[in-house]
């Protein structure tokens, strides 16, 4: 890369490009005005058995959907407000220790996921689909759900 020195004109090559990042005294502190985050924390309830898919690659994942409660008045329909009272999110988890802790829930337990929205595109009869989920990067139990 070039850079020119605006005092005196002269032109200079540089081995890296200047920084887009602002100098602050926090060395954690950037400027992330327009280039956003993908962060998810969800805690609810799990609606069924975990699923744990073989995938053709030979990579191996577990399956999971954790119900969310809305807010009140999150979200609106054209005559007013949604009837809908919970959100069923899909969620995977792709290392085997969450696989493994995640395969052992039972449907009820109250759990948190942290992780990042992603879309996955896969073959499927012949078509390309896709699927949005929650890729969890960790997850916990809070309240097992009572023993059946």
């Amino acid at each position: 890369m070039t850079m020119t020195d605006t005092t005196t004109g002269s032109k200079k090559r540089t081995g890296m490009a200047a920084s887009p990042r602002r100098a602050t005294s926090d060395p954690e502190a950037t400027d992330d005005s327009d280039v956003g985050a993908n962060e998810v924390r969800l805690r609810g309830r799990l609606t069924s058995v975990p699923v744990v898919v073989d995938l053709p690659s030979g990579d191996a994942l577990v399956s999971f959907r954790v119900s969310v409660p809305r807010g009140p008045g999150s979200v609106k329909v054209a005559g007013g407000t949604s009837s809908q009272r919970v959100d069923s999110v899909p969620c995977s988890a792709w290392s085997a220790s969450l696989r493994r802790r995640i395969a052992a829930w039972r449907p009820g337990d109250t759990v948190e996921v942290a992780g990042a929205v992603c879309c996955r595109f896969y073959q499927a009869g012949g078509a390309t689909r896709s699927r949005v989920e929650v890729v969890a990067s960790s997850a916990k139990i809070i309240r097992r759900a009572p023993g059946a």
